[in-house]
């Protein structure tokens, strides 16, 4: 049985996740603003409204790692703010707004668990094909992909620091997924894969994928976008 912290769990892939995990027997913290009552109903998990652009707001989890768990096994950081607008629209503060969620909320809430991870620790943020060095570019994306981009240079950076402690930081950039997510940034298209096909990929890969890798980026995208 392992502790596991999921962000963004009040829909798509992280809601599948963190029922996959609690249903497999496993502890897990979910995090995000909505708390879907089928996560609130299972014993097997604790839910946190956070909002994770607010750095003051981890102090919950904090509070609840040091009275509660003591250790943390697997963090997934799935939580992640979409804008679509044409580049000359966007203003700093939506840049900020976005990278609020998709990078500083990342690195803040890693900070946290820090005293908490120990060897044998899997951190796994959830990045998109969109933030690859050559991938293909959306225009109207400019502040998610770049914020995406951003957070798999953090995650290399952190296996670089981290790894005579044992802790194994990966990236899983993510191509099209069947999620309220896509729709929001490309309506109307269909993607091959459901988000509970998704976090079957992602489930299997936080438990054993840090026996293979510290510090990588892994594409996982059959199509594009």
């Amino acid at each position: 049985m392992k502790n596991i912290i999921i962000t963004g769990t009040s829909r798509g892939i992280g809601h599948e996740l963190a029922l996959q995990f609690a249903n497999a027997g496993h502890q897990v913290l979910a995090l995000s603003r909505k708390t879907p009552q089928d996560l609130i109903e299972n014993s097997n998990i604790t839910c946190l409204s956070v909002d994770l652009s607010d750095e003051n707001e981890m102090q919950q989890v904090e509070s609840f790692l040091s009275h509660s768990w003591k250790k943390v096994d697997i963090i997934i950081h799935n939580a992640g703010s979409l804008l679509l607008k044409p580049f000359s629209e966007t203003s700093q503060k939506d840049f900020e707004n976005i990278y609020k969620v998709n990078v500083f909320g990342v690195a803040n809430l890693t900070r946290v668990c820090l005293p908490y991870l120990q060897k044998g620790s899997h951190v796994v943020t959830i990045s998109s094909m969109g933030g690859i060095q050559g991938s293909l570019k959306f225009a109207g994306l400019a502040a998610y992909s770049s914020s995406k981009g951003a957070v798999i240079t953090l995650s290399e950076l952190l296996a670089e620091e981290y790894k005579e402690k044992g802790i194994s930081f990966n990236v899983l950039a993510l191509g099209a997924v069947q999620t309220e997510m896509l729709q929001e940034a490309f309506p109307g298209y269909e993607a091959p894969i459901s988000a509970k096909g998704m976090a079957d990929h992602i489930f299997d890969f936080a438990l054993t994928g840090s026996k293979y890798y510290n510090g990588k980026v892994l594409q996982v995208s059959s199509t594009n976008p």
